[in-house]
């Protein structure tokens, strides 16, 4: 008597997976499902940011130990300190360039299309905004450079200060390094520590569609679609000039480091889509260590550059500073000529280098940028507030594809990519294992 074996338990055989277990898809049905109940219930809407809160807490957890195991096993494996220094030479050097780049692309298409002229808004009015628009305090070179160093190794950990964590991760990977095969038994514990992490990264992306769908409700119910319409030209100048700089910039890089951005974004799209719904960068990073080791760059390089880029590469970012800097000025009235600006643009260098990956900080950096400029009011932030959900989408959007492609660039410089391996999986499209 034979049994009838269904596909799915024939050893050696793959069964094609059905849409609606793609996580994209899933993510964005979330989000779709989210915008209608956030729209059709707002009280409802209003009480599941939690569920988004959640999500982001669960990567948050466990990301400083993922960045401390990826930074100490890429670059004590390598045991080449020289080879170290180079890449973070090439990347740093890259991040300001590009980053410079995107500022320069901000400023040039908000002065050019001037959304903001005729809006005549009395700054006096608009002093009482809330926490987001209080003054704060300006943070110089020299305090940027003491911030890089914690006072202790476990309170960045606990404080999730990625740069601290990431300086810390670096030299103690060196200090590894130098001490040879006898580090080997600690790599063993970084790497089996590691593993278990991602396992929990795993657990944790099943749950991304009730995130995105608990964070775009929350969003639409509390801002409502209605009150979005009146700063619709800031939105449209944003995501055009997003669109200006993947053409300027992205595609020709990625060309000069052959490969196909498309594909590329193809490859990371559920990681794209997710920071859509999530406005965290946080949120995906222990995904993208994963892909991007997967298209065969090596260790060293993804381990240093990505976070790294995190941390100094805001392309996304700085685009908005730029635009929501003008916008505002234009909006108040404040007189802002070339001169100014220019200083604005080196203001935002040292400023954009402060945000993190979390959803939100974009606008306590803003807030810092305003007060350093001491020439636009810093209570005009509460005119984006209602807008800048949507802004954000974009800008991390930009931000995770722009250090996608750095890495990759560096990869290239350093000749630390496995060309094949590159091709066939961007050609193939990412497949889960």
């Amino acid at each position: 008597m034979t049994r009838n074996i269904p596909p799915t338990a024939v050893v050696g055989t793959q069964r094609t997976r059905r849409f609606y277990e793609d996580l994209t898809f899933q993510v964005l049905a979330g989000m779709v499902l989210g915008i209608a109940v956030g729209a059709l219930a707002p009280d409802i809407g209003r009480t599941l940011k939690p569920l988004g809160d959640v999500f982001i807490r669960l990567i948050q957890m466990v990301v400083g130990l993922i960045i401390f195991c990826t930074v100490t096993h890429g670059i004590a494996s390598v045991r080449d300190l020289g080879k170290v220094g180079r890449i973070a030479i090439k990347a740093i050097v890259y991040f300001e360039v590009v980053t410079s780049v995107a500022l320069v692309i901000g400023l040039v298409t908000i002065n050019i299309l001037k959304p903001g002229v005729g809006m005549n808004i009395n700054p006096a009015l608009l002093q009482t905004a809330g926490e987001a628009a209080q003054p704060a305090s300006r943070m110089g070179l020299g305090e940027f450079m003491l911030n890089l160093v914690p006072q202790s190794a476990i309170g960045a950990f606990a404080q999730g200060e990625i740069l601290q964590i990431l300086v810390f991760s670096v030299l103690f990977a060196c200090g590894l390094a130098s001490m040879g095969d006898k580090a080997q038994p600690v790599l063993n514990i970084v790497d089996t520590v590691s593993q278990s992490l991602f396992w929990v990264i795993r657990l944790a992306m099943k749950l991304s569609p009730i995130a995105a769908f608990g964070a775009i409700a929350f969003t639409v119910a509390r801002f409502g679609l209605k009150s979005l319409v009146p700063l619709a030209a800031l939105v449209s100048e944003f995501y055009l000039t997003c669109a200006i700089f993947f053409l300027i910039a992205l595609v020709p890089v990625a060309w000069y480091a052959g490969f196909n951005l498309l594909k590329l974004m193809r490859y990371i799209r559920e990681e794209l889509i997710l920071v859509i719904g999530t406005n965290s960068a946080e949120s995906v990073f222990p995904q993208l260590i994963g892909k991007l080791k997967r298209l065969g760059i090596e260790e060293s390089v993804v381990g240093l550059v990505l976070p790294t880029g995190y941390s100094f590469n805001h392309d996304g970012t700085c685009l908005y500073f730029a635009a929501v800097t003008v916008f505002l000025a234009q909006a108040t009235g404040t007189a802002l000529g070339w001169e100014q600006q220019l200083s604005l643009l080196f203001v935002l260098l040292v400023t954009s280098k402060g945000g993190a990956g979390v959803a939100g900080s974009a606008i306590a950096v803003l807030t810092m940028t305003l007060a350093a400029t001491k020439s636009i009011p810093v209570g005009s932030i509460a005119l984006i507030l209602g807008v800048h959900r949507i802004l954000a989408s974009a800008f991390v959007f930009t931000n995770i594809t722009g250090n996608c492609v750095a890495t990759l660039v560096v990869g290239k410089w350093e000749n630390a990519i496995d060309r094949r391996q590159l091709k066939n999986e961007l050609d193939a499209g990412y497949r889960e294992v």
